[in-house]
């Protein structure tokens, strides 16, 4: 276990660039398993789950070349014993990102058997999107009790309408993939519509797939026969380009993010914006000028704000911990409603041992009474519960009086390549220590 001492108080100033996104990468590494040509996938951030995946492709007999953030990937020799092993299992039941694997396995394999993911403890994320989307397809799957995994066949899968019960993006991802080698033609309803699933589907043409309406929540895809290789670029981290844009109002002194993809931010920057946070935006990049004070916006009728996370193109739930630790020196108050899991807004306690003005109504929702700077967080010790929350407790510790330490930041390096080298090129004092 390991632990970052961070010493508060130092303003941040510079360029960041952010990593290449996390979310993307685990969807289109998995999608490598669909051909036995070669693929290269460039801009792989390489922070902990990703680096995990890699190695449970090796694992499983997939060549895998390294070359910084480029890799190459080629499944043309999977060994199908290791994956009925119980090291296999075990090493998929400590990673969420393996979920996504069953996809394509069921497609060019006809068989996955894959345990319950872990992950976040950020409360029930649970997988039926996935399996009635393969149940549709044809798949049959049962559920071992004595080794509590899943065991998923087909002989052949056949494309189907499907209306999905919710908008997962793991779901509709793993669907997809599914989808592009069954027989005849699936429709999917009610999709996620994410620049990451985007992505994906994009990958998965230029592979030789014939996947329609991307960017919508209606997919069609006419199965082919054998995909082959290609090559593929991940957009930069949508959720760190959040993260640096909170970071910067809570301690920055003028910070651009550089090479951001504006285009696939959606509505975060305004989001921020309504916050009352300058983000100019320069180009592909996002300059945050230093902010004395910011105040939080008002609907027009008067009434306090509310944010809420929503499937693309809403909030994504992901940056809700960020705008938080941001709203307790804001001018203003904020009302903020996780409806996706009712375990996310537990660390509002640290915060609040900290000197934040929070009230925590119910697991979903929490209210936030800004300090508008006059009262500076303190420094103190914490736990770091999930990725996100990770990342708030890090900038809530930056803009803190004294010296503060997280513990448990195994959780962010899962989703964060090298934060403390590159925020401390910027300015603040961060040191790792086992």
């Amino acid at each position: 276990m390991a632990s970052f001492f961070i010493e508060g108080g130092h303003p941040l100033s510079g360029t960041i660039t952010p990593q290449g996104a996390k979310n993307e990468a685990l969807q289109v590494i998995c999608a490598t398993l669909l051909t036995s040509e070669q693929v290269t996938i460039h801009n792989i951030p390489r922070i902990r789950d990703v680096m995990n995946l890699i190695q449970l492709l090796k694992d499983i007999g997939v060549k895998v070349s390294d070359e910084g953030n480029t890799f190459t990937f080629q499944a043309d020799e999977l060994n199908l014993n290791y994956l009925e092993s119980d090291e296999f299992v075990h090493k998929c039941s400590q990673l969420r990102g393996s979920v996504m694997m069953i996809g394509p396995l069921l497609a060019r394999m006809g068989k996955a058997i894959i345990a319950k993911p872990g992950g976040d403890k950020i409360g029930r994320r649970r997988l039926d999107t996935h399996f009635l989307g393969f149940e549709r397809l044809g798949a049959q799957f049962h559920h071992l009790a004595e080794r509590d995994v899943y065991e998923i066949s087909a002989e052949k899968l056949r494309g189907q309408y499907m209306l999905l019960d919710e908008a997962s993006v793991t779901g509709t991802a793993n669907i997809v993939m599914a989808a592009v080698m069954a027989k005849g033609t699936t429709t999917i309803y009610n999709a996620a519509c994410e620049p990451y699933l985007q992505q994906l589907c994009k990958m998965l043409n230029q592979m030789g797939a014939r996947i329609s309406g991307i960017a919508s929540n209606l997919l069609t895809i006419e199965g082919v026969e054998q995909l082959n290789g290609t090559e593929h670029t991940i957009l930069p981290d949508m959720i760190e380009v959040g993260s640096f844009i909170g970071m910067a109002a809570m301690v920055g002194d003028g910070i651009r993010i550089k090479d951001v993809s504006i285009k696939d931010l959606g509505i975060i920057p305004n989001t921020f914006r309504r916050m009352g946070i300058k983000v100019k935006e320069e180009g592909d990049d996002l300059f945050i000028p230093h902010m004395r004070h910011y105040e939080i916006q008002s609907f027009i009728d008067g009434t306090i704000m509310t944010l809420a996370d929503a499937p693309w193109p809403g909030l994504t739930p992901d940056l809700l911990s960020v705008l938080i630790t941001v709203a307790t020196q804001a001018r203003g108050s904020v009302l903020v409603h996780q409806k996706m899991f009712e375990s996310r807004l537990f660390f509002v306690d640290k915060l609040i041992d900290m000197g934040a003005q929070i009230i925590l109504c119910d697991p979903h929702r929490a209210v936030v009474v800004g300090h508008d700077r006059k009262v500076q967080l303190r420094g103190g010790r914490m736990s770091s519960p999930d990725i996100r929350a990770g990342i708030a407790l890090l900038i809530a510790a930056m803009s803190a009086k004294g010296t503060s330490r997280i513990d448990n930041i195994e959780q962010i390096d899962r989703g964060y390549e090298d934060i403390e080298g590159r925020l401390n090129a910027l300015g603040a004092k961060i040191r790792r220590e086992k």
